[in-house]
């Protein structure tokens, strides 16, 4: 209780010397130094909220005095310290109304429409991506997804940055079981790469490029396993997308194709027309070989289609 009426007293002092008085304009930037220096000592002290508040109150006197790269970092700063508190409540298990992880949201979208203003879409972009990696890591895929959305957006002039967190969207929207979502970023990422990727038109996509690309198909595959559409709801780029696993495919060599190995291609024509007739044996048996080449996700993504198919053969065994 010391420490809190210690904090609120030095705070009010600092705060004090901002009102206005006759003949007498406050100083500002004597205030900003001040509430600074407070936030240093009480992080030192291991009291993060209240050096939130005291970044919080610098930010203000900052942005009073049109200094917009130091009203964003210090945001910043207070952003991450609610969210050292939001940690330390939720590690020690303590029931709470998340309101440093509030606070802390709420910090973040201010700091990123500064740099927005300031047109500084990078920085913005670092800024949504530290918070959808914390809000990911509180198990929060669902609201850790907009954000990551966000940071896309902002980094579409940095293609191989924006694919990166189109991926993180994809991949929340698997945990929370958007299957249908997760395959539409999936394709949107394939057509980025192949925009993007390429230095002549309809050439093979190089680099990382080509990475995404082939980890995108695999991807894209495994969820229309899992998916199952019917012929006539089936959108034409996913019936194409099939079609280049068909025994009977006549196309020519695909750029696509040409980002997978030739045997994660063979491998993954065997899955296709293993799930397509049903053979649940077989796709246990191809489990095994593909589980080296595919990622973790894809793996998880390959053991939900297998225990799909199982269900619904035991399904129809009783029925």
């Amino acid at each position: 209780m010391d420490r809190e009426e210690d904090f609120m007293g030095k705070y009010r002092n600092i705060s004090s010397k901002l009102k206005k008085r006759f003949l007498r304009k406050p100083n500002v930037a004597e205030a900003s130094d001040q509430f600074g220096s407070l936030a240093k000592t009480l992080q030192n002290q291991e009291c993060a909220p209240y050096a939130a508040l005291c970044c919080l109150a610098k930010a203000r006197c900052e942005h009073t005095l049109a200094n917009s790269p130091a009203e964003a970092h210090a945001l910043t700063e207070a952003a991450q310290l609610f969210l050292e508190a939001e940690w330390k409540d939720a590690s020690l298990q303590c029931p709470s109304f998340e309101e440093h992880l509030t606070a802390s949201i709420n910090c973040y979208n201010h700091a990123v429409k500064v740099y927005i203003d300031q047109k500084q879409p990078a920085l913005a972009a670092t800024l949504c991506l530290q918070l959808a990696n914390a809000l990911k890591k509180l198990q929060k895929p669902g609201e850790a997804m907009g954000h990551y959305q966000r940071a896309a957006e902002l980094q579409y002039q940095s293609p191989l940055d924006c694919l990166h967190s189109l991926g993180q969207v994809a991949s929340c929207k698997i945990q929370i079981g958007d299957y249908d979502g997760a395959l539409t970023i999936f394709t949107e990422m394939a057509y980025l790469a192949q925009e993007r990727g390429t230095t002549t038109h309809g050439g093979r996509p190089i680099g990382a490029f080509c990475d995404i690309l082939g980890n995108c198909e695999i991807n894209r595959v495994l969820l229309l396993m899992l998916l199952q559409p019917t012929p006539q709801r089936i959108r034409p780029e996913h019936a194409q997308t099939l079609e280049r696993y068909s025994w009977e495919s006549t196309e020519e060599t695909n750029t696509v194709v040409e980002c997978l190995s030739e045997e994660v291609f063979l491998l993954m024509q065997s899955l296709v027309m293993a799930c397509q007739s049903r053979d649940t044996e077989s796709l246990t048996a191809l489990q095994v070989d593909l589980w080296k080449h595919f990622s973790s996700e894809q793996n998880h993504l390959l053991h939900l289609v297998i225990n799909q198919l199982s269900q619904t053969g035991l399904e129809t065994t009783f029925h």
